[in-house]
């Protein structure tokens, strides 16, 4: 029997690879993306050309706010209630751009939108709901690795957004059986990256021979994950499990410069580095312990960074070489 995910935030960098892989497997995706313009649209509607190419695919462009009483109300809950899986992507990204006046917009689509969307689900009989939160949600730690028992304090209000919608889901569970699970993704990277993402801005500026501006002193420290093993991660958590949470990491830990000299490996040539001062809501180390995740999961990142960067790599030759991306990225 053919099975259906709803992916909020389906058109975005993760959402459009996991509807893809999905389709490739037989599932029937029902995609919710309300086109934000955080970025130029050009980058969503390219990663949705394939899927919307699929007879079992469907696109639906509004947003979860609609839940509360919108036009597109009746449609979504209509999805909702014929979905197996929801994968609840949806979010306004970014942790430098969450203060000041910018974290209402974060409250709205990142703790509201999720509160109306578990309240939708309430009504459906779903599987499973699988949130999508992130590493952000740990904050400053020394506590490496980070675990998902370890304490939680975020370091910006973006992250601070994310653990509160980690917490509606574990209270939906606990109140009303809700079925859900959260995964805390650790510095996901590969093709459809967003423009204002590292690696993006990185290989970019390496191919066109322009300095690249390093935040610090670039002895910080990730846990690089490239996108198709969060994609398996999140596959996996869709039948773990209700009210549980895992992280989804790389499971390697490197510093910004020797995640930069990788890059310059690959495209041939040391990058130009410009060392800038050290930016609000930055935290100086992440490192996911996966003990949980492979234990519970089956969990195992396949793809090493250098696989990674060689791919990402590819993908933005592409990209550069299409016309459509140096007007849409035109400042």
């Amino acid at each position: 029997m053919t099975k259906t995910a709803l992916i909020t935030g389906a058109a975005g960098f993760i959402g459009s690879t996991l509807a893809d892989t999905l389709l490739e497997r037989g599932w029937r995706v029902v995609g919710i993306d309300s086109f934000e313009d955080y970025y130029p649209r050009f980058f969503k509607d390219r990663n949705v050309a394939q899927a919307r190419g699929n007879p079992a695919y469907t696109l639906l462009e509004t947003s979860l706010l609609q839940l509360e009483g919108g036009a597109d109300n009746d449609l979504i809950r209509r999805e909702l209630a014929a979905a197996d899986v929801v994968f609840h992507l949806a979010a306004q990204a970014g942790v430098r751009a969450s203060w000041g006046s910018e974290f209402r917009t974060y409250t709205e689509n990142n703790v509201n939108a999720t509160q109306l969307l578990l309240e939708a689900c309430r009504e459906s009989s779903l599987q499973r709901v699988v949130y999508a939160s992130s590493s952000s949600v740990y904050g400053n730690t020394l506590d490496l690795p980070m675990r998902e028992e370890s304490r939680c304090q975020p370091f910006s209000p973006y992250g601070v957004t994310k653990l509160a919608a980690e917490h509606l889901c574990h209270l939906y569970w606990e109140n009303f059986g809700l079925p859900a699970v959260s995964v805390r993704f650790f510095t996901v990277f590969g093709p459809r990256q967003r423009p204002d993402m590292g690696f993006h801005r990185f290989i970019k500026a390496g191919l066109g021979g322009q300095p690249i501006g390093v935040y610090g002193d670039g002895m910080q420290t990730r846990d690089f994950t490239f996108v198709s093993d969060i994609v398996e991660g999140l596959i996996a958590a869709g039948e773990s499990q209700s009210g549980t949470l895992f992280n989804l990491a790389g499971g390697h830990r490197v510093t910004l410069l020797e995640t930069l000299g990788v890059i310059g490996d690959e495209l041939g040539a040391p990058l130009k580095l410009e060392h800038t001062g050290s930016q609000s809501g930055d935290v100086a180390d992440t490192w996911g312990s996966l003990d949980r995740a492979r234990e519970e999961l089956g969990y195992e990142p396949k793809v090493e960074l250098r696989e990674g960067v060689a791919r990402e790599i590819a993908w933005m030759r592409e990209m550069l070489a299409d016309p459509a991306y140096a007007a849409a990225t035109k400042s």
